[in-house]
């Protein structure tokens, strides 16, 4: 009986060896494949560039011009367009501004930005100066508060100057958060907009055979650029007397002033 019971334990013993080196085995493993996955984080991570990250507004200037405009400050670490201070009276130029220091083509960029209620603004790309507004040439990812704006604003005579003949005092699908500003129009039922004045997030993706607007995680919106179909709504609609509109495929990113309050931060880009 007690030879039985030696093997018994001999043999459990054998086996919880066993079972002990396949867990090292195992935790070895796991612990170079988790290695290995913060190294490719890092390398991700070292792959963006902060335009802006709540510290330094380094190569910001206004559209067309060398400097800030009155307005655009750091408060608490965000980009903040105030527009109290916008309103100086011995400041003449635009006050839509542009990451001046150099020029994005194929790109991931990604920010987070909140609005007043009833307030209006957009994130700019392929930003070409000389002309008398960026929107001009350059397409836009459109920021806009949806749900109030058009019982604020007045609509009727922007949407007659678009040729719509019903429903004038509405705010249209082309125009609304995520847009490709007059162009394209984003899924209605995957907009998922976080209340006014809490932060949400948008991320565009530009490369010449597809364009990706997100909103909040959620992709919303996707064409692509300079095909048939871009250059029949390009002609056709509000950039029918604008000939250089979306047409450069290299430039500045910007954001724009209308008038309203707005606050962006975690400015980031990635070449793509």
């Amino acid at each position: 009986m007690k030879r039985t019971l030696t093997s018994v334990l001999l043999v459990l013993s054998i086996i919880a060896c066993k079972d002990s080196d396949k867990s090292r085995k195992q935790v070895e493993e796991e612990k170079v494949a988790l290695e290995n996955n913060q190294s490719e984080n890092q390398i991700n991570d070292g792959d963006w560039q902060y335009l802006f990250d709540g510290t330094s507004l380094d190569g910001w200037r206004a559209y067309n011009e060398e400097q800030l405009p009155p307005g655009w400050i750091i408060e608490n670490e965000v980009l903040t367009y105030n527009t109290e201070l916008g309103l100086e009276e011995d400041y003449t130029g635009g006050r839509d501004i542009i990451y001046g220091a150099e020029e994005f083509d194929n790109f991931e960029l990604y920010l987070e930005w909140k609005l007043p209620e009833g307030g209006n603004s957009g994130i700019l790309y392929h930003i070409k100066e000389g002309y008398s507004a960026p929107y001009n040439v350059a397409p836009e990812y459109q920021l806009i508060d949806d749900k109030n704006y058009e019982k604020i604003h007045d609509l009727t005579g922007y949407n007659k100057s678009l040729g719509h003949t019903e429903n004038l005092s509405e705010l249209k699908p082309l125009n609304k958060t995520a847009s490709d500003y007059s162009m394209h129009a984003p899924d209605p039922d995957k907009i998922q907009l976080n209340p006014i004045g809490e932060w949400n997030s948008s991320k565009i993706v530009f490369t010449p055979d597809n364009v990706e607007h997100w909103l909040n995680g959620i992709k919303v919106l996707s064409f692509v650029p300079w095909d048939e179909e871009w250059h029949k709504k390009k002609n056709s609609g509000k950039w029918e007397g604008s000939p250089d509109y979306g047409k450069f495929k290299t430039g500045f990113i910007g954001l724009q002033d209308h008038a309203s309050p707005i606050w962006f931060r975690n400015i980031k880009i990635r070449r793509l």
